[in-house]
């Protein structure tokens, strides 16, 4: 197995001196170097060929005995210095200082195709950063990871990726519900890849400690490597780079927006300055749809990072990394002007994304309207988002009294959808009607768009629950399947019909089929 081995961040930024891994404040450095936790029987259950193609291996590489061990933690590829980064963030909105890789190892980089890739292990032992934790990470939550990285990137959503879910062979004692009930769990590391892992607390580390010399080299570390388009460093170097930000930040929440994905944890330690979605914690997509669903329980109560906040959450996440790359811009008009864009944009945007939704290319003034009444409708009983934009590509000009026909499937409880609810969607679909009336496309040209926006199949709590039960016997059947379905989401897979399908009533209540912890 050879890598084509690129390392810079740990190279060019400045590493704590201190070499050993106990719990700390780290100060003045980037990250600290640490060797992952050897696990006692490692075992690859699945690995993704794409990803490992993508960093310059093939097929014999994944199944050989180094690869095993190389990305499981039991040995570290040669000339490699594995590394945890530091970096701060504020969670739930309250400022909480120094973070960093608490679970995250960073092995190396890789080039390969004029592409840079830093690939990490996600449960491999505790750094300096793991604070009360013990670095590890269990089956559950890794499947789950490894699952919706791959499945998220199919869907055309910025994110993070994932290369190989192993199992460790050592047992991981975790409170899934944090109520008092700690019980031992499988295990379990996953292999993720990004160009970088940098997030907004990194930058929020450096500037709330005041030191603006190493604020200055991450900045102009990551424009070099990351947005070299925009030159030499320079203040209005740094201004646009913060607009770049904002503006892939953005782009990544309008596809979340479109999919129906929530995160559930949007804290700034979560978000990436590449706009890539990011540690895959307790997230979940719409069953019905609800602007107040929030799969987290940590959020239950507040719902910050509900599905109708995050382009919100989004913004202020902004602020805060514009706070922190103030010291080297010292002017606060133009950064101003980028939020106020972001603002601007998310309006504009978030319109043409829901009119590609609904098949219209025209734009028209009264589209905002039209979009409020649908959501006004989809608000009225319980409604799949999934199935409901994906039937709604089968209606045809001219028969609005059919359309509630063609959505019903999506309905929860079809006889609710009667008296004062079926006369307002009634009312919608004519409206809709004479709406695609101003559309020049023909019935199959408006379908065949709005396929490629609105996915048939998406990794519902409940699929990747049953993936994770079967896993728990020893089955690993189900993962595979899962991600061969999910690479071709917005396909007709008549083989899959099954799981273009409403949450099962037996999945609503059951933990991780609904809402999440952190736990993992």
């Amino acid at each position: 197995m050879k890598l084509n081995i690129k390392d810079s961040f740990n190279n060019e930024l400045p590493s704590d001196s201190n070499r050993q891994n106990s719990r700390r404040q780290v100060y003045e450095s980037t990250h600290s170097y640490v060797t992952p936790r050897v696990p006692s029987h490692p075992k690859l259950i699945h690995a993704s060929k794409e990803m490992a193609e993508a960093i310059g291996l093939d097929e014999a590489d994944i199944k050989s005995t180094e690869f095993l061990e190389v990305f499981s933690g039991a040995k570290v590829y040669p000339k490699t210095k594995p590394f945890a980064m530091a970096y701060a963030g504020h969670q739930f909105g309250n400022w909480a200082g120094q973070l960093g890789d608490g679970r995250a190892i960073n092995l190396f980089e890789v080039e390969n195709k004029a592409k840079r890739w830093a690939i990490q292990l996600k449960g491999s032992g505790e750094t300096p950063y793991s604070r009360q934790g013990d670095g590890l990470a269990v089956l559950r939550s890794s499947i789950r990871e490894y699952l919706c990285s791959e499945a998220m990137y199919h869907l055309g959503v910025p994110t993070t990726r994932a290369l190989s879910l192993m199992l460790t062979g050592d047992d991981v004692l975790r409170d899934i519900l944090y109520n008092g009930n700690s019980d031992y769990e499988k295990g379990a590391i996953v292999s993720r890849l990004a160009p970088t892992f940098i997030r907004f607390g990194n930058f929020e580390l450096f500037a709330a400690r005041k030191d603006i010399k190493n604020l200055k080299k991450l900045t102009d570390y990551s424009i070099k490597y990351f947005y070299p388009e925009l030159g030499k460093p320079s203040k209005e170097t740094y201004i646009q780079f913060f607009k770049e930000v904002s503006n892939r930040t953005l782009e990544m929440i309008i596809h979340w927006q479109r999919v129906g994905f929530v995160h559930g944890v949007m804290n700034t330690d979560n978000m990436s300055i590449l706009g890539l979605t990011i540690d895959y914690g307790p997230y979940g997509w719409l069953e019905d749809f609800n602007f107040g669903w929030t799969p987290n329980t940590t959020d239950s109560q507040n719902k910050r990072y509900r599905y109708g906040n995050q382009p919100n959450m989004g913004l202020w996440n902004l602020l805060q990394l514009a706070n922190a790359l103030y010291p080297l811009i010292e002017e606060a008009a133009p950064i101003e002007a980028v939020l106020e864009q972001y603002q601007i944009d998310f309006k504009q945007q978030s319109l043409k994304m829901m009119r590609s939704k609904i098949g219209l290319q025209v734009e028209v003034e009264y589209d905002e309207k039209l979009m409020a009444d649908l959501e006004d409708c989809l608000l009225l009983s319980e409604t799949d988002m999934t199935i409901f934009f994906r039937t709604l590509s089968n209606y045809k000009i001219g028969s609005p009294e059919k359309g509630v026909d063609i959505v019903q499937q999506s309905f929860y409880k079809p006889e609710e959808v009667k008296d004062e609810i079926l006369n307002q969607w009634k009312g919608w679909f004519n409206t809709y009607d004479q709406r695609l009336q101003e559309e020049d496309l023909s019935h199959e040209a408006r379908k065949q768009n709005m396929n490629v926006v609105n996915p048939k199949y998406v990794l519902r709590n409940y699929m990747a629950q049953l993936a994770i039960d079967k896993a728990d016997e020893g089955d690993y059947k189900l993962i595979d399947q899962l991600f061969q379905l999910l690479k071709k989401p917005y396909d007709n897979q008549p083989e899959n019909d099954k799981w273009f399908a409403k949450r099962p009533d037996w999945a609503r209540d059951k933990v991780g089929c609904s809402m999440l912890s952190c736990s993992s």
